[in-house]
């Protein structure tokens, strides 16, 4: 059986380049204070020998991981079920790769996972996290600043102390729920219904008030509660029927919702949008190409946000500074995209 081949050491790379162990150690962790000629030997030797820097004696020198948690406040089967999810994980990825650093992915099934996640990322093995899917009873944002991790969330926390403290990443819910409901209003429909979100999501409530800026006081049994799901959709579209059989547009919170409405209103026979107009939230393309008639929704840039939420926090932890209590948070425009839904 042959022998192991060893890894090469920090003492091996500084003799190929003919320098201290120190100086090695100083290049490979991004030390200042090398002249450039001696970083670019190191640099050789480390190329031509292979070498790979132990993260664990990596981490006592820079106090840094390389490693970011990403907290999802879902259940998993929501989470793989829901293209929102990957869409803004991708972005979240491709940043924190451009800087090397390495994505932990967090999941809470429940209450109890969350103690568990918070001792996580308390015992230091993760420079920060980046939370999103928050409800506003959620105790999560309270144990992670227990655990004193730097934080970016992902869309408007729910909670106020008076101060702005967290950062955060959104897009404008309010304004472009104002907008799909204004182009149905242009459309000449009258009976507009609303089908929510979980209300304990901000973006889910902002959208609501965002129908309620336009519509003003519209009759409440338009307004049907859901659970940003497709079956949520296909519940709240067939109680919107049964309520109001008059209904000539429907604004769903969010694309899985409308899809689900969609298939009730094909069911039901009514034709989409000659008898009842119907708009989505996100834009999400895997969704938008199975309805029949193609979606008019609002686009939100669901990659660019988890691409930001990641350059937060690395750029707070460049600083070395929390990533609290600047104002950097973001929110990112809308675009209502028209298609033949509405």
């Amino acid at each position: 059986m042959s022998e192991a081949v060893s890894r090469p050491t920090l003492e091996a790379v500084a003799a190929r380049a003919g320098v201290s162990r120190a100086t090695v150690s100083r290049v490979v962790n991004g030390g200042d204070g090398v002249r450039e000629p001696l970083v670019e030997r190191v640099r050789q030797a480390v190329e031509e020998l292979g070498y790979v820097p132990n993260q664990a004696a990596r981490s006592l020198v820079t106090k840094r991981h390389d490693a970011v948690a990403v907290v999802i406040a879902e259940p998993e089967t929501r989470i793989f079920t829901d293209p929102f999810f990957a869409l803004q994980l991708r972005g979240i990825s491709k940043e924190l790769t451009a800087h090397d650093n390495q994505l932990v992915l967090l999941l809470t099934e429940g209450r109890d996972d969350h103690t568990r996640v918070a001792r996580y990322l308390a015992g230091g093995h993760v420079d920060g996290a980046l939370v999103f899917s928050l409800h506003l009873d959620d105790p999560l944002p309270g144990l992670i600043e227990g655990a004193g991790v730097p934080t970016v969330f992902g869309g408007r926390p729910g909670w106020s102390d008076g101060s702005n403290s967290a950062v955060y990443v959104d897009c404008d819910n309010r304004g472009g729920a104002q907008d799909a409901v204004r182009h149905l209003v242009g459309l000449g429909r009258r009976r507009i219904a609303h089908i929510t979100g979980p209300l304990d999501q901000t973006s889910a409530a902002d959208r609501l008030q965002g129908y309620r800026d336009v519509m003003g006081e519209p009759d409440p049994r338009l307004v049907v509660l859901s659970d940003f799901t497709v079956g949520g959709g296909e519940r709240a579209m067939g109680e919107l029927l049964d309520r109001c059989p008059d209904v000539d547009a429907v604004f769903a919170a969010n694309d899985l919702t409308a899809l689900g409405a969609l298939r009730v209103l094909r069911e039901r026979g009514r034709r989409v949008p000659e008898d009842v107009a119907v708009i989505g939230f996100d834009d999400v393309l895997p969704v938008t190409e199975q309805s029949a008639p193609s979606l008019t929704t609002v686009r939100q840039d669901i990659e660019e946000m988890g691409r930001l939420m990641a350059r937060l926090l690395l750029r707070a932890l460049t600083r070395g500074k929390p990533a609290t209590g600047a104002p950097s948070s973001l929110i990112l425009p809308t675009t209502l995209v028209r298609r033949a839904s509405a």
